[in-house]
């Protein structure tokens, strides 16, 4: 019996494969779905494959939620040697994940699954996920580390700069993106995550360059209230503007680490290539 937490995420968390290795963190993968065809994310499915076979059919893929069995599956077997699971899950406003994550956590011995709404997506949850790792490391226990994920779920900011629309326009994703479909050529949209649910920021008139330039601008005006422990950029397909900002952001905030990170395949599906997002947490 190890006794042990064992820290779980889901394949939406797009931490770097390094990371997930060194801290041994389990990931239950989501699915993208292609007519019959259901591919695990990061498995059976890379994010170039995923666009190559957009540009191919021309249709989007949709994206499903790992099964209860899924979460079962991967929690048990940890479980059986006496370890505690701590899964931080997708945002359940985007997604049934965090649902069927808690429906496997009935199924299973009690007291031994303790389940957490990220209210985040991608490298939001992939800052907490992180957290939670340290917090283990550092040897909280579990009412310790619930308690400190609790307060830090609010504290998360995440902002995109989306290349086109029509991922999140078709997927159905982002409330409030009829008003701007209409002027697609013309403005450049920032979308934020607010309480679990993706939304408008603001608009940027112009090259999407002048949209980063803003996210960035807005970001670094907020620096004095950064907890500058870890700040990821994440992007699909977009490596040199995501260094660009990872750069700039290093230099100008004086963050212990400017990370960088390529999404998965599901947020990939709903955001589009040639997104760049910006993820930090607010101190306490």
């Amino acid at each position: 019996m190890s006794g042990q937490i064992k820290i779980f995420a889901d394949s939406t968390c797009d931490l770097p494969p390094e990371w997930i290795s060194e801290h041994q963190i389990g990931i239950v993968p989501l699915y993208v779905v292609f007519g019959e065809d259901s591919l695990r994310d990061g498995i059976d499915i890379t994010p170039i494959e995923l666009y190559a076979k957009v540009d191919q059919t021309g249709a989007l893929p949709k994206t499903a939620a790992p099964s209860p069995s899924d979460f079962m599956a991967a929690f048990t077997p940890y479980i059986e040697q006496g370890d505690q699971i701590l899964y931080i899950s997708l945002s359940s406003e985007l997604s049934s994940t965090y649902q069927n994550a808690l429906v496997a956590a009935e199924e299973l011995p009690a007291g031994q699954v303790t389940v957490i709404d990220s209210r985040n997506l991608s490298c939001g949850i992939g800052l907490l996920v992180m957290k939670a790792v340290q917090a283990v490391k550092n040897g909280s226990d579990m009412p310790q580390i619930v308690d400190m994920l609790t307060s830090t779920i609010n504290q998360v900011e995440s902002e995109f700069v989306i290349d086109t629309l029509e991922y999140l326009y078709k997927g159905g994703r982002c409330s409030g993106m009829q008003n701007l479909i209409g002027s697609l050529l013309k403005i450049r949209p920032v979308i934020k995550v607010d309480d679990g649910v993706m939304t408008p920021a603001y608009k940027v008139r112009g090259k999407k360059e002048k949209a980063l330039e803003q996210m960035l601008t807005n970001a670094l005006a907020k620096a004095g209230d950064m907890d500058n422990d870890l700040i990821i950029v994440v992007h699909t397909m977009a490596e040199s503007e995501a260094k660009y900002l990872q750069q700039a952001l290093q230099e100008k905030t004086g963050a212990r680490q400017v990370a960088l990170s390529t999404a998965g395949c599901v947020i990939s599906s709903h955001c589009g290539p040639q997104t760049v997002g910006l993820m930090y947490t607010k101190k306490i």
